[in-house]
């Protein structure tokens, strides 16, 4: 069998156990929708224009591209609890005594977790036009928003992998994944802009990924803000993130194979 038939059916079988426990699916997408419905009525008055945004911009339009990233962000963190549950439940040996191609294994989950990044993403992006959100590139710039999520998912899901291949752990994943999800968000322009933050915290912020990612979303949602060089050097930046997290997974994965 081929790497691509062997990834399409783990793929399939991964996405089937996820539509079976759609309380995972629920609960996964509620702290984000609880954020875009309440959060973005609390700030409502927030004034964005004494911090350098054009004026008219509601803080729904400015706040719902950091929504949107922050869930992909902390479902990725969850990846490696599906990892640690097939290794100490034995089905990852079963599946290793099968002719399946052994790259496939690791790379069916991988686009699992993309892809449910992408659908999460869809259904927040529906309910943010609901209340009010637009994007201003229209459905091309709809079309590279949920890339650039998907793609963010994909190179962070890695390191919830790594961890759960190194410590076999469920409790340590959701430990590390819970360590790493506030700071990174609350030290970025997900939720604020950055002239409304302290200059230590500014600092930080320019250079976490998080940041960089948010803010060529946003250039794509707000009008009249295109900035190329923005998606170019979020996608670079997710690129080499990708290359880092995803050698560690298949080196650790390697090893547990063999």
């Amino acid at each position: 069998m081929s790497l691509f038939s062997d990834t399409y059916y783990l793929f399939i079988r991964a996405l089937k156990k996820l539509i079976r426990n759609p309380i995972l699916l629920f609960f996964s997408l509620l702290q984000p929708i609880i954020f875009l419905v309440l959060f973005t009525q609390l700030f409502s008055k927030f004034p964005l224009a004494a911090f350098g945004l054009a004026p008219g911009v509601s803080y729904l339009a400015f706040a719902t591209p950091g929504i949107l990233l922050q869930n992909g962000f902390s479902s990725a963190l969850q990846s490696g609890t599906s990892i640690v549950d097939e290794l100490n439940s034995g089905m990852l040996q079963k599946i290793l005594v099968t002719p399946v191609n052994r790259s496939a294994i690791l790379l069916g989950r991988l686009v699992t977790d993309a892809f449910r990044v992408l659908i999460q993403s869809a259904i927040i992006l529906v309910l943010a036009f609901i209340l009010g959100f637009n994007v201003a590139t229209g459905v091309g710039g709809i079309a590279l928003i949920l890339f650039i999520i998907a793609f963010f998912g994909l190179a962070w899901s890695g390191i919830s992998l790594a961890i759960g291949l190194r410590t076999r752990s469920a409790e340590t994943v959701f430990g590390i994944g819970g360590f790493l999800t506030f700071p990174l968000l609350f030290m970025s322009t997900a939720l604020v802009p950055t002239k409304a933050i302290p200059d230590w915290m500014a600092s930080v912020s320019r250079v976490n990924p998080i940041s960089i990612s948010v803010n060529a979303i946003r250039d794509l949602s707000l009008p009249n803000s295109v900035v190329g060089g923005d998606i170019v050097w979020a996608l670079a930046v997710i690129t080499g993130i990708a290359i880092v997290t995803l050698g560690a997974t298949l080196y650790l994965f390697r090893k547990v194979v063999t």
